[in-house]
């Protein structure tokens, strides 16, 4: 976090992976993305999960506009790749760990601009 101001550390900190989520969509949306995030829903058993087959650990995000797709997984700024999350980035190219500092930073514009 060193390219940013001791406010923006502080954001950063502070920023929830949703509230990061929902800034990311926002600006790709306005900037002509396809986005796709599946969310959690509750089971019958009242546990919340993500409805899904195959292996665990997809990326929270998938952003394309043609002839570009990029995957991102949403962390906070204490978050780490389980060990599911880390074979999907190393599986996939154009997989970005995004936190907070990286959208405060402007890395997260620039990529989506």
């Amino acid at each position: 976090m060193n390219d940013l101001t001791p406010a923006q550390i502080e954001i950063a900190k502070a920023m929830s992976e949703d509230e990061l989520q929902a800034n990311i969509l926002d600006m790709a949306l306005k900037a002509g993305w396809l986005c796709y995030h599946t969310r959690p829903a509750m089971n019958k058993r009242g546990k919340w999960s993500s409805p899904m087959m195959g292996n665990p650990g997809f990326p929270d995000l998938v952003l394309a506009r043609h002839p570009i797709v990029i995957f991102f997984e949403l962390k906070s700024e204490k978050g780490k790749l389980t060990v599911q999350q880390q074979e999907w980035y190393h599986a996939l190219p154009n997989c970005l760990v995004v936190k907070p500092r990286n959208w405060l930073s402007g890395e997260v514009e620039e990529l989506l601009r």
